[in-house]
C-alpha cells in the first residue's frame, strides 16, 4: 500500500533533505532538521503524491489516508504529551503548504488548528494565560474563515478595527483577554451570517478542512500566475505539514521571526532578519506589523529605537546564531529560517535556500568557493541565469537631484521611475498599454501577484523586509521599498499623502529599493558596471561551457553592447529592420510598388550605399567574429505606405501617379502576410534584390578587412526555404556577385551560405538542403508558429488557459516546445550532419536567451545560440549550466 504520510520530530525522521519531489522543500527540511538535533516541533507530511490523488479523485481522501493521519496526530500527541481536542491539555496544530520549490505566499496556511469553544478554556488554563488563548482562538477563526470557508477577509479585519476603537486601543498588543473573548463572539456571528452555518467545533472537521484547503490552494489563480512566472510544473503538486503550534505570543519571553545568514539583497556575510516580540509568524511574514530588527548593528544602521533581538533576547540570541552557521555549513547554501521563541524556548519551523537578488546570489556563490564551502562548478551551478537581467540595466544616477518624499525599508534593490497606480488590476492593465507603473499599497498579498509583476517596481506603508512584498519583488527582480510609515495611502480617492504633499494616481514617482527612497518626478539612470562577482563567475562558466553564445542585433549600439557582454559574434542580423529608418523607407517602398525591374533597381542603387554602411558599422565591432546575416525577409504589408502623404512621397521618388502605385499595393494585398510573399520568396521573383544585399556585405567585409587587417567572418542567410531548389537558386545569386566583387577588389575573404530552418518541411527535408546550405540557424519563434499553426501575435489571448490546463508546460514561444518544436530541430540536426558533417548549426529565436531551451540546445548538439544583447549573459551561463548537468 502507498505511503502518505511522513512524520519528524520527537527522535524520528521518516524522510530527509533528499525528499523534496516527495515532501516538498519544507516537510524535507523539517525532516532533516530533526535528524541533524535542531529543535523542531514534531509533526507529519502528508505528500505531494497525495496532492495528485487529490484531483485525480475529485478532491477526496481515502480511509487509508485518512488512518494515516489519525496515526500521524498520535505521533504529534505523544511527544507533547498533549491530545488533540481535549479539554484540558489541548494540542494545537499549524497546517501548511509545502511545495519542492519555494512558492511564498502562494499557498494557504491555518494556525491555531484545534481551539474551539471547549478547547479555549482548557488553553488558558494549560498556558496560565486566558488573554494568549483567546487572542489565538480570534486567529483561528479569523484565517480558517479567509482560507477553508471562503468567507470575506475584510469583514473579519473591520471587526478588529472597531473593537480597538471601541476599547481606545491602537495596537492588537493592547487587547485584554476580555476584549479577545467578545472580539469572538463577533466573529462566530460573521461566521454563521456568511456562511450559514456555526463555525465548525469538531477538531477533525477542522483539521481535514484545512488539508483540502492546503492542498486546493495548489491551483489557486495566484499559485497558476506564480507557476507560470517562475516555470514550475503545475504536476508537481505541493505537500501538506501538520505540525504542533508553539508559540511567539505568550508575553515578552516569546517572539517570532524570520532571518537570513547572509543578507538576501547584498549578499553580505552578516544575519539578515526580523522579529517581533509576543507574536505570530504571519504577522511577521504578512506584514501586518513592522518588526524589529535582528542585530545590534542593524538597527543602530536604521536609526531604530526598539531593541533588537540580540539586545533584547540576548541568550536566545546566541543560540539562534549557533543554528544559523550550523545550517549553513549543513546545506552549504544561504538559508531562509523561520522560527518561534516560547517562554524563552527556541523553535525551528523551517529552513530552506533562501531567494536572494542576482547582485547576492553573485557575491555568495563567489565567497563560499573562497570559504571552501563549495567548488567553482558548484558556484556556477547556484545562479539562475534569468536572474542576472537585474544586474544589466541601469541604476539610479547618485550625481542626479532626487526630490525625496519619504524613507522605508530598502526591500529589494534596484531603481524604477512610474506612474503611481493603487491596485493590481490597474497596473496589469496600464502595463499592458506601454505604461511604467509603480504598485502602491498599504501592503500587498498574494492575489496581488500579477500586478506585482507588471510593475516596474512596489511601494507599501506596512510590512518589513521579509514581508509578502519584499520576498516576491527580490525573486522577481523588482525593486521594493516596503514599511514606509508615513504615506497616508486613500485607495478610494486614488492618491497618498506624506504629510501636507499629495501623490495621485497617475503622479510620477522613483523609488530606490537599495536605499528605501521615495522621490517625486522621475530621476535619471547610469549603466551598471558588471566587473567583480560577475567577472569571476563568468570566468567560471566559459571554462565549462561547450555552446557559443552569439548575439541578435542589427545596430551598431546593440553590438558594442553584446560584444561588452561577450557575444561571440551575431547569429542574427534582421536586414529588414534597417529598412524602416525614415531616410530610406520611401526607397524601400519604390522598390516593392516597382512595376518592373528596372524601377526595383533604381531604388536599390539609392538603397546600396546605405545597405553597404550598415554592414561596414556591425562588421568593425565584430571583426574576427562570425556574422550572420539574414537577408530581406519583409511581410510586405510592413513596409507598404499606409496614407496619403506616404504614397505620395513615393511617387514623386518613382516620378509615377499616386494612382498608379494605390493600384500596384492593391496588387501586392495578401490575406496572410506571414505566409505569403516573403524570405526567399522575394528573392526567387525579384533576384536583384537579393543580389543588392549581397554586393553591400561583401563590399563591406572586404572594406574593414583592408582596413583593419582583420577579416569579418560573413554568413549569409537566406530566410523561409522549404526547399532545396530554392536556397541553390539564392546561393547561385549570392556566389555570383561575391565573384564580381572579390574581382573588382582584388581581394577575397571567407563566407558560407547558409538558410534559417522555420518550417517544417525544411526541418524534415534538412538532409536535402544541407547539400547546398553550409549552415543552419533554427528561426525557433517562426518554425513554433508554423509547427503549433499559432500566431505569436495572437497567441496571448489563450495561452495562458492552455498552460494553466497542462496543454502545454509553458508558453511555447518563450520556452521551446521540445516534444514538437525541438523534435523537429533534432530531426534536422540529425539529416543536416549525415549529409555534411561538418554543418554548423545554431538558433536564433527568442529562445536562444532561455535557459530552459538552452539545455535542450546542449542536449541536441547544437554549436551556438543566438540571443538579444542584454541576455547574452544569461546565454551564456545558461550554457555552462547546461554542460555541467550533461556530465
Amino acid at each position: 500500500m502507498t505511503k502518505y504520510v511522513y512524520r519528524f520530530g520527537g527522535g524520528v525522521s521518516d524522510g530527509g533533505a533528499g525528499d523534496k519531489s516527495l515532501l516538498g522543500g519544507k516537510g524535507a527540511n523539517l525532516a532533516e532538521m530533526a535528524a541533524i538535533g535542531l529543535p523542531v516541533p514534531p509533526g507529519f507530511t502528508i505528500s505531494t503524491a497525495m496532492c495528485a490523488r487529490f484531483y485525480e479523485e475529485g478532491e477526496s481522501f481515502p480511509d487509508s489516508v485518512k488512518a494515516e493521519v489519525a496515526a500521524g496526530i498520535d505521533h504529534i500527541a505523544a511527544v507533547t504529551g498533549k491530545r488533540f481536542g481535549d479539554a484540558e491539555n489541548p494540542l494545537l496544530v499549524s497546517v501548511r503548504s509545502g511545495a519542492r520549490v519555494s512558492m511564498p505566499g502562494m499557498m494557504d496556511t491555518v494556525l491555531n488548528l484545534g481551539l474551539n469553544d471547549v478547547t479555549v478554556a482548557g488553553l488558558a488554563r494549560a498556558s496560565g494565560d486566558a488573554r494568549f488563548a483567546w487572542d489565538s482562538y480570534r486567529r483561528f477563526i479569523q484565517m480558517y474563515s479567509d482560507v477553508v470557508l471562503g468567507l470575506d477577509h475584510g469583514a473579519f479585519e473591520e471587526a478588529l478595527e472597531i473593537a480597538k476603537e471601541d476599547q481606545g486601543h491602537f495596537l492588537d498588543t493592547d487587547m485584554t483577554a476580555a476584549d479577545w473573548e467578545r472580539l469572538v463572539g463577533v466573529y462566530k456571528g460573521l461566521v454563521e451570517e456568511q456562511w450559514g452555518r456555526p463555525f465548525p467545533q469538531d477538531v477533525h472537521d477542522q483539521l481535514w478542512g484545512a488539508i483540502g484547503a492546503v492542498f486546493g490552494s495548489w491551483q489557486s489563480e495566484r499559485a497558476k500566475v506564480y507557476r507560470r512566472l517562475n516555470d514550475i510544473p503545475g504536476d508537481w503538486g505541493t505537500a501538506v505539514n501538520v505540525q504542533a503550534m508553539v508559540f511567539g505570543n505568550m508575553g515578552e519571553t516569546s517572539a517570532t521571526g524570520v532571518a537570513f545568514t547572509r543578507n538576501p539583497s547584498t549578499g553580505e556575510r552578516v544575519y539578515y532578519g526580523e522579529y517581533l516580540i509576543n507574536a505570530q509568524g504571519e504577522d511577521v511574514v504578512a506584514g501586518i506589523r513592522t518588526p524589529q530588527y535582528l542585530t545590534r548593528a542593524a538597527r543602530e544602521a536604521a536609526g531604530a529605537r526598539p531593541l533588537s533581538m540580540e539586545e533584547a533576547m540576548p541568550d536566545t540570541y546566541a543560540e539562534l546564531a549557533q543554528v544559523f552557521d550550523l545550517l549553513e555549513r549543513h546545506y552549504r547554501d544561504m538559508q531562509d529560517i523561520e522560527f518561534t521563541v516560547e517562554r524563552g524556548k527556541l523553535w525551528m519551523l523551517q529552513t530552506r535556500s533562501g531567494k536572494r537578488t542576482a547582485k547576492a546570489a553573485l557575491r555568495i556563490a563567489v565567497d563560499m568557493v573562497a570559504e571552501g564551502l563549495i567548488g567553482e562548478s558548484e558556484a556556477v551551478l547556484r545562479v539562475d541565469p534569468q536572474a542576472l537581467d537585474q544586474l544589466l540595466h541601469p541604476t539610479l544616477d547618485p550625481a542626479a537631484p532626487r526630490d525625496v518624499l519619504t524613507k522605508g525599508l530598502p526591500a529589494s534593490p534596484g531603481a524604477a521611475s512610474g506612474i503611481v497606480v493603487f491596485d493590481a488590476d490597474t497596473a496589469e492593465k496600464r502595463a499592458e498599454l506601454g505604461e511604467a507603473v509603480i504598485l502602491v499599497r498599504v501592503e500587498t498579498s498574494p492575489e496581488d501577484i500579477h500586478g506585482m509583476h507588471a510593475a516596474r517596481g512596489i511601494l507599501t506603508a506596512r510590512g518589513g523586509m521579509t514581508s509578502h512584498a519584499a520576498v516576491v519583488a527580490r525573486g522577481m527582480g523588482r525593486p521594493c521599498v516596503s514599511g514606509a510609515g508615513t504615506l497616508a495611502i486613500d485607495s478610494k480617492a486614488r492618491l497618498f499623502r506624506v504629510g501636507d504633499r499629495t501623490v495621485s494616481e497617475g503622479d510620477v514617482i522613483t523609488i530606490d529599493g537599495a536605499t528605501g527612497e521615495v522621490m517625486v518626478g522621475a530621476v535619471p539612470t547610469v549603466q551598471p558596471e558588471l566587473a567583480g562577482d560577475f567577472g569571476a563567475l563568468m570566468v567560471w562558466a566559459d571554462r565549462v561551457r561547450r555552446l557559443k553564445v552569439r548575439t541578435n542585433a542589427e545596430t551598431p549600439a546593440d553590438c558594442r553592447t553584446a560584444r561588452d557582454f561577450g557575444a561571440e559574434g551575431i547569429g542574427l542580423c534582421r536586414t529588414e529592420h534597417m529598412f524602416f529608418d525614415a531616410a530610406r523607407i520611401t526607397a524601400v517602398r519604390q522598390m516593392i510598388l516597382a512595376s518592373d525591374e528596372q524601377g526595383r533597381r533604381a531604388a536599390l542603387d539609392r538603397l546600396l550605399p546605405e545597405q553597404r554602411a550598415d554592414f561596414t558599422a556591425i562588421f568593425e565591432i565584430m571583426a574576427g567574429l562570425p556574422v550572420t546575416i539574414r537577408l530581406l525577409d519583409p511581410p510586405l504589408h510592413e513596409f507598404l505606405p499606409h496614407n496619403e502623404a506616404e504614397f505620395e512621397d513615393v511617387a514623386a521618388a518613382a516620378g509615377v501617379g499616386v494612382e498608379v502605385l494605390k493600384r500596384r499595393a492593391a496588387e501586392l494585398h495578401e490575406f496572410n502576410p506571414m505566409l505569403g510573399h516573403r524570405g526567399c520568396r522575394l528573392g526567387v521573383t525579384y533576384p536583384e534584390i537579393y543580389e543588392m544585399q549581397a554586393r553591400a556585405i561583401f563590399e563591406a567585409a572586404v572594406a574593414v578587412a583592408e582596413q583593419s587587417g582583420e577579416a569579418p567572418i560573413p554568413e549569409v542567410m537566406v530566410p523561409l526555404v522549404a526547399t532545396r531548389r530554392e536556397l541553390e537558386l539564392m546561393k547561385e545569386v549570392i556566389d555570383r556577385t561575391a565573384e564580381a566583387v572579390f574581382a573588382e577588389a582584388g581581394r577575397r575573404i571567407d563566407y558560407l551560405v547558409g538558410t534559417m530552418i522555420e518550417l517544417p518541411r525544411a526541418a524534415l527535408k534538412a538532409g536535402e538542403i544541407a547539400e547546398v546550405g553550409a549552415f543552419f540557424s533554427f528561426g525557433t519563434n517562426d518554425l513554433t508558429q508554423t509547427t503549433l499553426g499559432v500566431s505569436r501575435d495572437d497567441a496571448s489571448r489563450f495561452l495562458t488557459a492552455y498552460v494553466d490546463k497542462g496543454i502545454f508546460p509553458r508558453d511555447p514561444f518563450v520556452s521551446l516546445d521540445v516534444e514538437g518544436v525541438g523534435e523537429l530541430i533534432r530531426l534536422a540536426a540529425e539529416r543536416g550532419r549525415a549529409t555534411r558533417a561538418d554543418i554548423k548549426l545554431g538558433i536564433c529565436g527568442e529562445h536562444g536567451g532561455d535557459p530552459a531551451s538552452i539545455a535542450f540546445c546542449e542536449e541536441a548538439g547544437l554549436d551556438y545560440v543566438s540571443a538579444s544583447p542584454y541576455r547574452v549573459p544569461i546565454a551564456r551561463l545558461a550554457a555552462a549550466q547546461a554542460a555541467l548537468r550533461a556530465v
